[in-house]
This record gives C-alpha cells, structure tokens and sequence, in this order.
C-alpha cells in the first residue's frame, strides 16, 4: 500500500510542476486602449504593462477613421506611417521578442498621440 501512495505523490508533484509551467507559459490577450480602444491619447496606454512574446494586441477602432501601422523607431519617432498597414477595425496582433512600434497612419493622429512602443520579453 506505501508504493501506492507514494506513486500517487509522485504523480501529484509532477502533474503540480506541469501546471505551473502551463500557468507560467500563458499568452494574455490586450484591448489596446482598454474600454477606450485605439485612439487618441493612447500612447501611456503601455505604462506599467509587462508584455511578453506571444502575447496579443487586439486593436478596436472605427475603421472607417483609424489604421494602424507597424513601423520602425524613427518612423514611429517622426510619425511616418512606412510599414504593414491592418484596417479591419479588430486586428489581432501576436508580440515578437523586442520593441514594436505601432501608430496610426491616418495624418495627424499619430501626432496626436494615438502611437504606442511595446517591449515583448
């Protein structure tokens, strides 16, 4: 009976670390801007987020009014909408390893801080 339940303890301590990784491992999923969406003044929006790779942007806007553009750093520092360009409104964006940097193209939005640089880890 001894053998029993230390193949039960056993099994109860593996199953545990299996959960633990699973738990670590796990992407969260963001609503850019949060109930506000992307838009306007969103560019804080990151402050105090801890973002890591796998992690999803969703990105909720009038797509009639708003894009958003995947740009490098000097585009995103002089707001030049030069990159891939998403326009469905509800883009789904998955976080690479580093800093993305995304902007709205439509003119003067960026200016008006509807930008945001995310750092994966």
């Amino acid at each position: 009976m001894a053998w029993k339940l230390e193949g039960c303890a056993i099994f109860l301590v593996i199953f545990m670390m299996l959960f633990a990784i699973q738990i670590s491992n796990a992407s969260t999923t963001y609503n850019v801007g949060d109930s506000n969406g992307w838009t306007f003044g969103v560019s804080n929006w990151p402050n105090g987020k801890n973002f890591k790779v796998g992690d999803v942007l969703v990105f909720n806007y009038p797509r009639e009014i708003h894009n958003v553009v995947i740009v490098n750093k000097v585009d995103y520092n002089n707001c030049n909408p030069l990159g891939k360009m998403f326009n469905s409104g509800k883009d789904v964006i998955t976080l690479k390893k580093g800093t993305t940097y995304f902007i709205c193209g439509v003119p003067g939005h960026c200016d008006g801080a509807q930008k945001i640089a995310i750092t994966a880890n």
